[in-house]
């Protein structure tokens, strides 16, 4: 796991993957071992295989290639000639939500996402939203880049509303971020959907009962996790061709954006 446990409490997202995996491993009979990330720079424990959550740099990966023969990584994609692994269809899901706005007149359109950083070597890693909402949308003006958590969404939104650059909607690439700037909005008595819609990303549980109830991409992170045990199980059979899985999503509409309208 590429989070220590303290931070995986603060994102259910990946939590979600790792139980995933967890039931997935229960039903099958396999016995686990759970490493998080604080443990990792002492040892890591040999098995017959490894499912790596999260985003790991080359020096990692390394290392895990001294331990395990058979590694899965869900949520990043190393090398698919070599790996198996289980992502996101992150661009069809935000396809669709800039195509639902845009057939609610929203006629401009931000984004407000995050950076993620490798543990190890603390690159930067790319981000798929963020790639794809530049090229599909080409506001690059309007797209704003913190960190995915609460306060960095309220700090964002706050920093737009005081430059006085609001636009008609946003997608915000985390639930997390989304109800933090809902809070700024809220604070600034900027109705929503009335003059700003919208979209989160993740479908977390509270996003369901927020004031209004906040639309959002959900990604189904139980799945992630299942499927990767599948594909080490098969892995560790004797299939030779690495194989990427890709999860789909589904567009959740609530009430931070506006009606459905045939017009």
């Amino acid at each position: 796991h590429w989070y220590t446990r303290a931070k995986e409490l603060e994102d259910n997202y990946y939590l979600s993957i790792r139980l995933g995996v967890e039931k997935a491993a229960h039903e099958q009979g396999v016995d686990l071992i759970k490493i998080f990330h604080d443990s990792l720079t002492q040892s890591l424990i040999p098995a017959d295989g490894a499912i790596a959550i999260g985003k790991f740099d080359a020096e990692e990966i390394s290392k895990f290639n001294n331990f395990y023969k058979h590694i899965v990584f869900v949520d990043s994609s190393p090398d698919v000639n070599v790996y198996d692994s289980v992502t996101i269809d992150f661009e069809n899901a935000f396809k669709e939500a800039v195509d639902f706005l845009r057939s609610q007149h929203a006629k401009k359109i931000g984004y407000i996402g995050g950076r993620e950083f490798t543990n190890t070597l603390k690159q930067p890693i790319g981000d798929r939203r963020e790639k794809f909402f530049k090229s599909y949308v080409k506001e690059h003006e309007l797209i704003y880049i913190g960190e995915f958590s609460l306060a960095s969404g309220y700090n964002l939104m706050k920093k737009i509303i005081r430059e006085k650059k609001l636009v008609d909607a946003y997608i915000i690439a985390s639930d997390n971020m989304a109800i933090g700037a809902l809070r700024a909005l809220y604070e600034a008595n900027v109705k929503v959907p009335e003059e700003v819609s919208i979209i989160g990303v993740n479908d977390i549980k509270q996003s369901a009962y927020t004031i209004p109830p906040l639309s959002t991409i959900k990604i189904y992170k139980e799945q992630m996790g299942e499927v990767s045990v599948t594909l080490l199980l098969d892995r560790i059979k004797g299939r030779k061709i690495a194989q990427k899985v890709i999860i789909p999503t589904e567009l959740i509409l609530r009430k931070t954006t506006k009606e459905v309208s045939s017009c």
